[in-house]
């Protein structure tokens, strides 16, 4: 008879482990469900994006230009309307797409923040 410590036994069943590795393999499983779920929003998704970036700059850049050649017509005179405003529309469309994006990525950052125990 010694009085050595008994070693301990490893965990044998889920009970031993506690409800945090539960939460965790509940995460992981609802993480891979929704990836499975949006498996084809990977790369439709990104180019559906580029496009509404790409449009959300070019569409108020060529209405700044337009209503800056209408201009330039209807009043001629020193001022020259048309550069002014396609750099005021490129500013318009920069912050807009800039709001996409930020938009976006504070979705992805809330779901991944969500999704983490």
């Amino acid at each position: 008879m010694t009085d050595r410590p008994e070693p301990q036994r490893p965990p044998t069943g889920p009970s031993d482990h506690g409800p945090e590795l539960a939460g965790r393999i509940g995460a992981k499983a609802a993480r891979k469900l929704r990836a499975r779920r949006d498996a084809d929003r990977g790369v439709w998704f990104g180019l559906g994006m580029m496009g509404l970036i790409g449009w959300s700059v070019a569409v108020p850049t060529l209405l700044g230009a337009a209503l800056g050649m209408w201009l330039d017509k209807a009043h001629p005179g020193g001022r020259h309307w048309t550069l002014a405003l396609l750099v005021a529309g490129l500013v318009i469309g920069c912050a807009n797409a800039w709001h996409w994006v930020a938009k976006e990525g504070r979705a992805i950052q809330e779901e991944q923040h969500h999704d983490d125990p």
